[in-house]
C-alpha cells in the first residue's frame, strides 16, 4: 500500500515546495503517452489539492453541471476520512473546471451532489504546454456534514486514491496513485486506497 504524508501548509503556498505522488498505475493505457501527479496540504480548515497531468491530446468537452468529467481528460481524488468506514468522498473535475462530487460506498450506491453554482470548490484550471493541471481547496466544515467526527490532527490517518482517466479520448485511458487488486478496472473500492498521513 502506497503511504503520502499531507504536509502542513505553507503560509505562501508555493506547490514547487509540496511532496508528490505520482499517478503512474496504468490500466488498459499502455498506448498513450500521459503522466500525473497529486499534491496535498492542510491548514486548521481547509485540505488543498493539487492535481497535474502532461498529456498532448486532452479533451474538453463538458461544460455543464450535469455533465460527466471522466468521460474527458479527468484528475480525481477519492478519500474515506474516517478509518473503518467505507465510505468515501469522490471529487472529479474535467479541464473546463466541471465537477463531479459525490459520496458512495461502492460505485452502486454513489450520489452526486448538484452544486448552487457551476464550479464548487472554486477549481482552479492551468493549462500548460503539455498538458494541464488543477488546485481547489476542500474545507473541513464541508467534510463534516458527511463525517462529524473528522478532525485531523498530527499523525492522523485516512486512506485515499488519486487517479487520471479519460473514457472518451482515442484512446481512453486510466491510472492510479495506488494500483488496484479488483478484477474489473473500478475506481470506487475504497479497499484499493492507500493511507494518507497528516503531518
Amino acid at each position: 500500500m502506497n503511504t503520502y504524508t499531507i504536509v502542513k501548509k505553507p503560509e505562501i503556498l508555493d506547490w514547487n515546495l509540496i511532496p508528490s505522488a505520482s499517478i503512474s498505475h496504468p490500466y488498459h493505457s499502455e498506448d498513450v503517452d500521459i503522466s500525473a501527479s497529486a499534491q496535498l496540504c492542510y491548514d486548521d480548515s481547509f485540505i488543498y489539492v493539487h492535481l497535474s497531468a502532461k498529456e498532448t491530446n486532452i479533451r474538453a468537452e463538458g461544460t455543464g453541471i450535469y455533465d460527466a468529467p471522466c468521460e474527458d481528460s479527468c484528475l480525481e481524488f477519492f478519500f474515506s476520512p474516517i478509518n473503518g468506514d467505507a465510505r468515501y468522498l469522490n471529487f472529479e473535475y474535467n479541464p473546463n473546471g466541471v465537477g463531479f462530487v459525490g459520496m458512495a460506498s461502492c460505485v452502486d450506491d454513489l450520489v452526486r451532489f448538484i452544486p448552487e453554482t457551476k464550479f464548487p470548490f472554486s477549481p482552479e484550471i492551468n493549462r500548460t504546454e503539455d498538458g494541464w493541471d488543477l488546485s481547489y481547496a476542500i474545507p473541513f466544515s464541508y467534510v463534516r456534514r458527511y463525517f462529524p467526527n473528522f478532525s485531523p490532527f498530527s499523525g492522523y490517518e485516512m486512506r485515499g486514491n488519486f487517479y487520471k482517466c479519460a473514457d472518451l479520448t482515442n484512446p481512453p485511458h486510466y491510472f492510479t496513485w495506488n494500483e488496484l487488486t479488483g478484477d474489473e478496472l473500478s475506481f470506487h473500492r475504497s479497499c484499493d486506497f492507500g493511507l494518507l498521513v497528516f503531518e
